[in-house]
């Protein structure tokens, strides 16, 4: 079996470093692993819209955002589709089919909806169309038949959701989906890299990112205004570092060649959370680290996002190639689920000529 990557993201804004950690840089490491036959790039419109709805100019400025993230931080289109999800028709044709292969019941209960409808304070006016993002998930999985799908771990219940949509259409139909497994990040800190004004989640809507596209001031005043311990009032008191921000960051980014450039009083991370622990380690301080940390990783997406920007139509000539390519290996997808559901009338000789005999 070929070895098939799908994944992608909404664009509803610019990508930010919690994109970058928990799966952009992921992407780059794995497309160029040569492990994989395939890596479909899916920049998310529709599902964009689906909460989106009366702001369409919103998705349609950030489709140009996002593919510009994605060439900035090394997904190269010879290796990787780059596709725009609304030009491939064929995943919502699935989708309307898994429909009829899930409750109502089942879609309340997946904990990733609810945290989002909670989120976006929906309250009863809950589009169908978010409603039912689960199954549109499977379509955009199952379409390319992919067999892995790197995310962050606050995505698991949606690839659940999909594996037994999978399983439910092979077991009535015949054996045609692949059951795909999901990729998380290796580095623990990067499941889900927290906003910078302390609160769980970082979130473009809540306006706590800092963006790959960012510029280096704007970098610098973000992660010197970080939420950190509030009871670390002085240089001198006891740190806490579980649950910091600036050092979940630092796990996230930082490794000892970067206290080798920046820090040269420590050996590593481990010995300058012992010393913010103790006390004697002044909070500004470990923001001017992070803040040096943060420009040495994101100044080379920088530079070469500045070069993409230069030739936009070329941006978009990649992104309409990409979508032929996936709208193809979408419609071989789909072609194969119509004729398990025996849906594929005009191409069954043999039910045309059985129904002609008398």
């Amino acid at each position: 079996m070929e070895r098939v990557i799908l994944t992608g993201d909404r664009p509803t804004g610019r990508l930010h470093v919690g994109h970058y950690v928990g799966s952009l840089k992921r992407r780059v490491e794995l497309q160029n692993s040569g492990a994989y036959n395939k890596i479909f790039i899916m920049i998310a419109d529709a599902q964009a819209l689906t909460d989106n709805a009366d702001h369409p100019e919103k998705v349609r400025q950030n489709i140009i955002e996002v593919a510009l993230d994605y060439l900035a931080c090394g997904l190269d289109p010879a290796m990787s589709v780059l596709f725009v999800q609304s030009h491939i028709s064929e995943l919502c044709e699935l989708s309307f089919y898994y429909m009829n292969l899930v409750t109502v019941s089942r879609l309340q209960r997946n904990p990733t909806v609810k945290s989002e409808i909670q989120m976006r304070n929906f309250g009863e006016s809950i589009p169908v169309g978010f409603f039912t993002y689960p199954i549109s998930q499977a379509a955009d999985i199952t379409a390319f038949k992919a067999t892995t799908v790197p995310v962050g771990e606050d995505q698991l219940p949606m690839l659940e959701q999909t594996k037994e949509i999978v399983r439910k259409f092979n077991s009535v139909y015949g054996e045609v989906l692949v059951e795909p497994e999901i990729l998380l990040p290796d580095n623990k800190a990067c499941l889900r890299l927290p906003g910078i004004d302390g609160k769980s989640k970082m979130s473009k809507s809540l306006n706590n990112c800092i963006y790959l596209s960012d510029t280096p001031e704007e970098i610098k005043q973000k992660v010197m205004s970080m939420f950190t311990d509030p009871n670390h009032l002085r240089v001198d008191d006891p740190g806490t570092v579980k649950g910091n921000p600036v050092f979940t960051y630092l796990d996230a980014f930082c490794s000892n060649e970067h206290f080798q450039h920046h820090l040269l009083e420590y050996k590593n991370l481990d010995e300058l959370k012992e010393h913010y622990s103790r006390g004697g380690l002044g909070d500004m301080k470990v923001k001017k680290f992070l803040n040096a940390v943060l420009q040495e990783e994101l100044e080379p997406i920088r530079i070469r996002r500045r070069e993409f920007e230069k030739d936009i139509p070329e941006v978009y000539n990649i992104l309409q190639k990409g979508s032929c390519i996936a709208k193809e290996a979408a419609a071989n997808t789909l072609s194969e689920v119509k004729r398990a559901m025996k849906i594929n009338y005009f191409e069954d000789k043999e039910l045309i000529i059985n129904c002609m005999r008398p």
